[in-house]
């Protein structure tokens, strides 16, 4: 009996190990399969070579060179990127954008948490047509929004005007140079805030029910529900939202760019970086030192996505 045991053991032992090194029976075929998989990966390494990386490459070459009147194009080196470096008027832009988001940011994100939570608790009916409505502006063409702003703060004719003047605020001129920046404030305010509330309402929706319905038994009060509760299970959603805001006010273009059409004075050429690269690029006819400054503020949009890609790695972690 055991020489038969030790047989059929060996027969067993045998079989593993001829199924463990049997290779695949058409070696050809599932190689054939692996290969597909490159034609679903080509469309996007297309388009991205030729929408991100050619434009990024042809803008660094352009920066390289300088083009005169008199003596053509001609290689000068970082001559571009020094200028840029030493331009006063690009790093003004530069600051007025990062005061624009230090207000903008946090103002707008309170707005949408606030407002999604109304929505996550239910307190308000017709929570779904409510929502439809606070994302409708994020639907708006941005020079449509700028626009229809610009006419509701008018200086002479606008509505808000005459609400100033009304509460005993007389001459109020929002396009002032002392006021643009917090028009601009409130028109991208009213513009990005549905956007990020569906984003955070979704985020809240995703909280589990059992840890609210817990803090209720222990009676704790809806503003520790909110803000002790929600508020940190929510987080990676608010540092992704600061993120991607961060990003959108560096490139701070459509809105200035429109009311300089209205408010040239209070307006200037530099007034955002991108508005310096426009005008350098279009109106000035410096190619070479707007595609230099481009990749400057590519450079700095780069370093600040990085140092919040650490950050949420960081948080992660603890």
């Amino acid at each position: 009996m055991s020489s038969m045991a030790t047989r059929a053991a060996a027969q067993q032992a045998g079989t593993r190990a001829a199924q463990a090194g049997r290779g695949p029976r058409h070696p050809g075929r599932m190689h054939g399969k692996d290969r597909r998989g490159i034609w679903f990966v080509i469309p996007f390494l297309v388009a991205f070579l030729l929408f991100m990386v050619a434009p990024l490459g042809y803008a660094i070459y352009t920066s390289l060179y300088t083009t005169k009147i008199i003596g053509g194009t001609a290689f000068s080196g970082a001559a571009n990127y020094t200028q840029t470096l030493h331009a006063g008027d690009f790093w003004s832009g530069v600051a007025r954008v990062i005061i624009f988001g230090a207000i903008q940011i946090p103002v707008m994100l309170a707005i949408a948490f606030f407002f999604a939570t109304i929505f996550d608790l239910g307190v308000v009916k017709y929570g779904r047509l409510f929502r439809t409505i606070f994302f409708i502006p994020f639907a708006v063409p941005a020079v449509v929004g700028a626009v229809m702003w610009t006419f509701l703060l008018e200086p002479q004719f606008g509505p808000f005007t005459h609400a100033a003047s009304a509460i005993g605020l007389h001459d109020v001129n929002f396009f002032s140079s002392s006021l643009v920046l917090p028009s601009i404030i409130v028109i991208v305010i009213w513009e990005w805030t549905g956007y990020n509330m569906v984003i955070l309402y979704t985020a809240l929706r995703s909280v589990p029910r059992d840890v609210v319905e817990a803090a209720i038994l222990d009676h704790a009060p809806l503003w520790k529900i909110i803000l002790r509760v929600k508020l940190p299970m929510v987080r990676p959603a608010i540092v992704l939202l600061v993120f991607l805001n961060t990003i959108g006010a560096l490139q701070l273009f459509t809105e200035p760019l429109i009311l300089s059409y209205f408010e040239p004075q209070a307006i200037s050429a530099s007034y955002t970086p991108t508005l310096y690269i426009y005008n350098t690029a279009i109106g000035g006819g410096e190619y070479n030192l707007a595609a230099a400054a481009a990749v400057v503020l590519g450079v700095v949009i780069v370093a600040i996505s990085v140092g919040s890609l650490i950050f949420r790695r960081k948080g992660q972690l603890a």
